[in-house]
């Protein structure tokens, strides 16, 4: 349910003392007047999310993130489209299309997807295909050669705790993490330093998950290049694979760029091609 102009109550006092709090005061009257929609917008501006006035669920997570430091904000992602050499209204299309809007849970550990097909890949290659065979006969819903077994949502963190009761390492590179669900096994490639410095950059703040994406798009030319060219179907292909059609990411990007276009306006990066 979101809260409108118009509307009344304790709710909206709610959101008007955290409006406050983030830095865009609002007095706690319990009406959503002009005022708050002016707040509430320029929030929603800086945060990325869709500047309508309204605040759903994604503004009342991002308020909460906002209070407890580990959002990600307008000026982070600035830097890191100053960083890809993109204008920024192709970094937040980039964000809104390939995130899944939230990089954390109510309870504020990283949103994460655990993959038991990887899990026994990674379980091969540390321990070998017997052992890894061995856990997959003892425990088949974390241990597997099919994807699947599922718990969705803040039961996949409990899922990969018990995975890193088997081995950490393997587990934490068999889940996706963060905002931009970018698989553990990246680690040494995206430059950290062991899987387990990867997940404590995960555990930190949005602004970590969008390094790794940053470095991940670097780390593929022919990838990053397309991206600069807003070449979208050629970016899609090679973030998401070649099932990209299936999802229309190509077309999603493309949509949400004429969005972000005249939201954030394109000021040509010079070496951007």
């Amino acid at each position: 349910m979101s809260l409108k102009k118009g509307d009344t109550g304790t709710s909206v006092t709610d959101l008007q003392r955290r409006l406050t709090k983030a830095g865009y005061p609002v007095d706690p009257d319990g009406w959503f007047g002009g005022a708050t929609e002016h707040a509430l917008l320029a929030f929603q501006r800086d945060h990325m999310i869709a500047a309508i006035g309204k605040a759903g669920p994604r503004t009342l997570a991002a308020l909460l993130g906002s209070e407890r430091g580990n959002q990600l904000r307008i000026g982070d992602m600035q830097a890191g489209a100053d960083l890809l050499a993109l204008p920024l209204a192709t970094m937040t299309t980039v964000a809104q299309v390939e995130s899944i809007g939230e990089g954390f849970t109510n309870a504020m550990r990283p949103v994460v997807l655990f993959e038991r097909h990887v899990f026994y890949k990674q379980l091969t290659k540390h321990l070998g295909k017997a052992a890894a065979d061995q856990l997959a006969a003892s425990y088949p819903n974390l241990v597997n050669l099919k994807r699947g077994g599922y718990a969705g949502g803040a039961a996949e963190w409990e899922r990969l705790q018990l995975a890193i009761s088997l081995h950490r390492d393997a587990a934490i590179e068999s889940a996706s993490w963060g905002m931009f669900q970018i698989m553990g096994y990246h680690w040494q490639t995206l430059g950290f330093a062991s899987a387990g410095d990867w997940q404590a950059a995960m555990q930190r703040s949005e602004v970590e998950h969008l390094n790794a994406l940053c470095r991940f798009i670097q780390q593929d030319a022919a990838m990053h290049k397309a991206l600069q060219g807003r070449k979208w179907a050629d970016f899609a292909r090679r973030y998401n694979g070649p099932a990209y059609k299936e999802n229309d990411y190509d077309t999603k990007l493309a949509k949400a760029y004429d969005h972000f276009a005249k939201v954030y306006p394109v000021k040509e990066v010079a070496d951007a091609h």
